[in-house]
């Protein structure tokens, strides 16, 4: 997925619970294994993309400032 503030959508995710990782310059990824995961660590996890699109969590002061190592 690709995003102008990929950044700050990152943090704002890993802020609740869901990490992902973000490439320069607009690049959210996310790592699905299904060894790993069950659907409903899924279901979380997009719920809460759509949680922090929808209410723009992402546009807080907190979420942009970049820190060394994302």
């Amino acid at each position: 997925m690709t995003h102008g503030e990929g950044y700050a959508i990152v943090q704002a995710l890993i802020a609740r619970g869901v990490v992902g990782d973000f490439r320069a310059p607009d690049v959210l990824r996310f790592g699905f294994t299904p060894l790993y995961l069950r659907h409903t660590d899924v279901w979380y996890a997009v719920d809460n993309l759509a949680a922090v699109m929808a209410g723009q969590e992402y546009t807080e002061r907190r979420f942009r400032d970049r820190a060394v190592v994302t």
